[in-house]
């Protein structure tokens, strides 16, 4: 673990959910991540790019989308991971329980989305549109997030593997419906979980450079 890090539990109706906060340089803005079916806050894809993105003075919060209890059953079942309008008030939770931290208050504010969690930022994005200000999606399944796509307005990066062929085309009709600047980049010979030595590199970078781009300074 990030030591860094510090360990929360965020509220969220009728149960807890377990994340991983590093705070942000004074001024600088928080990345809040959403995951992949079957995965969780220790995913190590998306603590590498947190990892670089602490480095470049900015905060994050890993998070458990799912409960324990329920990550338990879904396990055995897969019920809740693909929920994801459950998922997406999930990741509302986490977002307002986080606007009203200490390190993070009036500070900027995005979303890390892999898989089908991307879906989830999209449409948590554009329910949250006037906080969030910038989102990245890698291997995203966008076209579950397909009827948020034209209400989300801040700057989107979507990063897909170039041997991800079902992925691929559906963000290529995603980039479609987007109305926001947007971006899609194909990283060469990436299959969707960018196991292939240098791939999740270039997602690292490609994301904290967005981030850097569009969450804006605020003066510390």
């Amino acid at each position: 673990m990030n030591p860094q890090s510090r360990a929360v539990r965020i509220p969220a109706g009728r149960v807890w959910l377990d994340g991983d906060l590093v705070a942000p340089r004074p001024g600088n803005g928080t990345v809040i991540f959403a995951h992949g079916s079957g995965s969780g806050r220790r995913s190590p894809r998306n603590r590498e790019v947190a990892t670089l993105l602490n480095t470049r003075s900015l905060g994050t919060v890993l998070l458990d989308l799912l409960a324990e209890p329920e990550a338990r059953v879904d396990e055995l079942t897969a019920e809740h991971r693909f929920n994801i309008p459950l998922l997406t008030e999930r990741l509302l939770a986490a977002t307002d329980w986080l606007l009203a931290q200490p390190e993070a208050k009036g500070a900027p504010l995005g979303y890390f989305g892999a898989s089908t969690g991307g879906a989830v930022a999209m449409i948590a994005a554009a329910e949250r549109a006037e906080v969030v200000g910038a989102i990245v999606l890698r291997g995203a399944r966008s076209d579950l997030g397909d009827s948020a796509a034209a209400l989300i307005r801040c700057p989107t990066l979507i990063l897909v593997g170039g041997e991800d062929e079902p992925i691929r085309a559906a963000n290529a009709r995603t980039m479609r419906l987007l109305r926001c600047e947007k971006e899609l980049v194909t990283v060469a010979g990436a299959t969707h979980l960018f196991e292939e030595p240098g791939t999740l590199e270039q997602v690292a970078e490609r994301t904290a450079d967005w981030f850097d781009r569009h969450l804006p300074r605020t003066p510390s």
